[in-house]
């Protein structure tokens, strides 16, 4: 392993991991309590705009680093209706802060409180608000990258996609976007075979709708101007449908991005542990090659 910290960061709550992998992201609905290894620093519950629920966590190493760190801006699954931050922790942030990331770990209103766009305009005033922060947590600006599951997947695709054109919210240039299965095209989940509740929950019936469900999809955004974009999702996944992502790559690698897409057999909606620690080694291969992952996080 290449940090001090490995195995204890590997070995760190391991009840809590299983019950992560065994669990697709979005059934989880009580947020377990926040707990992080010895050799990491917590602020939490950061708010980052005026709603009760726009907070965020930052984990960082406790080491002391003599260059600024990358950072990692995370947001969590649950169809956009439910689950918290805190479901990350294991599959997620531990990784990251394994290889020495600023983990900046994002809440964001779920349906309940409000439908269509509030979690887009929260994803990207969280993502602000971290860039505008960077100088306190020593993170350098360039090597900041995006990442979630599932619905949290299609956020992190929104954050690093989404022109200021698109009057969602302010926009900002990551390094690079992991997605991890996330919603491509939310219009595909309101209506026909895909057709989800949860998604109609999140936008239901209303004018505009599909003008609406439009102005949240990734696809909408594809251009050349991109950041590299990897996109992780399983074979058998019956929640977010594979073509989904399958396309999008294809029209972001038209479009001249650095886009690849990691189809994991045997796997669902979301992977067991193996198969996370397989698609782990691929993920920091990919920050390694575009320079967001150097010696200094180590």
């Amino acid at each position: 392993m290449r940090h001090s910290c490995s195995l204890r960061l590997l070995s760190w709550n391991l009840a809590l991991l299983a019950a992560v992998f065994a669990t697709p992201c979005f059934a989880q609905t009580e947020a377990p309590t926040v707990r992080v290894p010895d050799s990491v620093t917590l602020e939490a519950n950061i708010s980052y705009d005026q709603y009760k629920a726009t907070v965020l966590d930052i984990m960082q190493p406790m080491a002391p680093s003599k260059e600024k760190r990358s950072g990692v801006i995370m947001f969590h699954g649950g169809g956009w209706i439910r689950s918290s931050k805190e479901t990350m922790m294991s599959a997620f942030c531990l990784p990251y802060l394994e290889h020495g990331f600023v983990v900046c770990n994002v809440e964001y209103r779920v349906a309940s409180m409000a439908t269509a766009p509030a979690a887009v305009t929260d994803a990207l005033k969280a993502a602000q608000w971290f860039f505008d922060h960077a100088d306190k947590y020593h993170v350098d600006t360039k090597r900041i990258i995006v990442t979630g599951a599932s619905s949290g997947g299609h956020l992190a695709l929104m954050v690093g996609m989404t022109p200021e054109s698109a009057g969602l919210g302010p926009a900002v240039k990551v390094a690079a976007i992991v997605n991890g299965y996330g919603i491509a095209d939310v219009a595909d989940l309101l209506e026909g075979p895909h057709k989800k509740s949860w998604a109609t929950e999140w936008l239901p019936q209303q004018e505009g709708r599909a003008e609406l469900a439009k102005r949240v999809s990734p696809m909408t955004y594809v251009r050349k101007d991109l950041p590299p974009i990897l996109t992780i999702q399983g074979a058998n996944d019956a929640t977010v449908p594979l073509q989904q992502n399958v396309s999008l790559t294809k029209a972001l690698k038209e479009a001249g991005v650095d886009a690849e897409m990691i189809t994991v057999p045997n796997a669902g909606h979301g992977f067991s542990r193996q198969q996370w620690s397989d698609v782990n080694g691929q993920v920091f291969s990919f920050l390694e090659k575009h320079g967001i992952l150097k010696s200094s996080n180590q």
